[in-house]
């Protein structure tokens, strides 16, 4: 994620930010620059402190789950992430009000990084072919309804968004690491390849050399993951346990982990990050000095970034907390998020 700052005052502005803690000014994002626009306060109409242009938020800014601009000529009411939402939880229940501005946090840094690597996501009701749409729902009684994605639909359990519940289900499924961005990006992953991989014969191929044949039952080898676990040395060409279960799911994990690399690079970048070990000479030590998403050589993002991301878990550990990113990246999965970072560039 970039760094903001308020037009007015240039305070640091977090991507949430609705007001700027030492002006007052307003705050919102706009997607069309990729920047955090600010805005007197008190005032009826919304006008840049930055380039004098008019804006309105978006409408779910009123449920306090939206603070993104649509430009005043524009029609919309609800700007690009929120216009994706199919379903919103009944918000007459205060605890499903407060999952759903947890899950909406996570969808517009989704929605952001899409946007920034220049990713079409038309909404569904629109584009019913090839739209995506979300489904933010509690799970009823003995129902069967599941996070996951089916035909552009992507249903995130509102329970997803209890920390408590998140924690219990991971050490249930035995997972290093579950959160709701991560879900967002797995789930994603399966809408993507529908829209990128299954309607090219060419990348079918090439994804079938890496990824395996995704012709293999869905259902039952999900049936056999789940009755005997991931096969030994599973580490030597997956990301994790679950990613050997099926080539979709392997895609759509490797897929959420390359969106976990590059924001972190992102990141990185902005915040001038590098590390210069003193031990080890030059192994270990790394440095962001460009904007991972104009990058078209995904070996250079991922050199950069792997010295920085053992630094941070290091700084974690002498918390005793657990590391930020707790995986080891083979060679074969960085060649399969190689395939991705071309397949998304155009390469």
């Amino acid at each position: 994620m970039k760094i903001f700052e308020c037009g007015n005052c240039s305070h640091t502005l977090f991507f949430e930010n609705l007001r700027c803690e030492k002006c007052g000014h307003l705050t919102g994002y706009s997607n069309t620059t990729a920047t955090m626009l600010t805005f007197e306060p008190n005032t009826y109409s919304l006008i840049s402190d930055r380039n004098g242009q008019e804006f309105n938020y978006c409408l779910n800014k009123e449920f306090g789950v939206c603070n993104w601009l649509l430009p005043a000529e524009n029609e919309s009411e609800f700007c690009p992430a929120c216009e994706l939402n199919r379903t919103i939880p009944d918000l007459s229940d205060d605890e499903n009000f407060q999952k759903w501005q947890k899950l909406e946090v996570a969808k517009h840094r989704l929605v952001y990084q899409l946007l920034a690597l220049g990713l079409a996501i038309p909404p569904q009701e629109t584009n019913p072919e090839i739209g995506l749409c979300f489904d933010f729902i509690s799970k009823q009684g003995n129902t069967k309804i599941m996070t996951g994605h089916a035909h552009g639909v992507i249903t995130i359990l509102l329970s997803e968004a209890d920390s408590v519940h998140r924690e219990q289900m991971r050490k249930q499924l035995s997972e290093p690491y579950r959160t709701l961005i991560g879900h967002f990006r797995h789930e994603v992953g399966h809408y993507f390849w529908d829209r990128l991989v299954a309607t090219n014969q060419g990348v079918l191929s090439d994804f079938r050399v890496l990824f395996g044949d995704e012709q293999v039952e869905y259902g039952a080898s999900l049936k056999t993951y789940y009755q005997n676990g991931a096969p030994a040395n599973w580490q030597d060409a997956f990301i994790s346990q679950y990613a050997t279960s099926h080539p979709w799911e392997d895609w759509a994990e490797t897929w959420a982990h390359y969106l976990h690399i590059m924001d972190m690079t992102e990141t990185a970048y902005y915040f001038g990050i590098s590390v210069q070990p003193i031990l080890n000479g030059d192994n270990m030590a790394g440095s962001v000095d460009f904007d991972p998403y104009t990058i078209s050589d995904f070996n250079t993002i991922y050199n950069s970034w792997a010295p920085i991301s053992f630094a941070i878990n290091s700084l974690n550990r002498s918390m005793g907390i657990p590391d930020a990113y707790p995986f080891v990246v083979s060679p074969a999965v960085v060649d399969k998020m190689k395939f991705i970072h071309r397949l998304i560039f155009n390469l």
